[in-house]
């Protein structure tokens, strides 16, 4: 099986570290970071990633635009929001449009590790 592929989308560098981090914890061993939309873009069409996590408030293309873009480029695209609590209606349109899952700021470390080694399973 090949090595599975992460990119974190987020232009936060202290979150993107962050998840990185745990993500490692996890097992993950590929991965890419993007500051926003525009990266994530140009990042998932090089390096076609098994997961994404996806900021929501970005500038220059927020998360919700670079959702739809995700997937119309690809329709399978594995999308996890990455959001504060204050962004509800914004996480129901992200899952609306196909995100798998949201994860909420400030993140549990244990719940996104089991999130990050459950997703290696599947």
């Amino acid at each position: 099986m090949s090595e599975q592929r992460l990119l974190i989308v987020d232009d936060n560098l202290l979150i993107r570290k962050r998840i990185q981090s745990i993500a490692e914890q996890a097992g993950w061993q590929s991965i890419e970071a993007a500051e926003d939309g525009v990266e994530a873009i140009q990042a998932y069409q090089t390096q076609r990633p098994d997961l994404v996590t996806l900021d929501i408030v970005m500038p220059n293309m927020d998360g919700l635009q670079t959702l739809e873009r995700l997937l119309e480029m690809d329709p399978q695209a594995q999308v996890v929001m990455v959001s504060a609590i204050n962004q509800k209606p914004q996480l129901q349109r992200c899952l609306e449009l196909g995100a798998i899952d949201f994860i909420i700021k400030p993140f549990d470390p244990q719940r996104l590790h089991d999130f990050f080694a459950n997703a290696l399973q599947h």
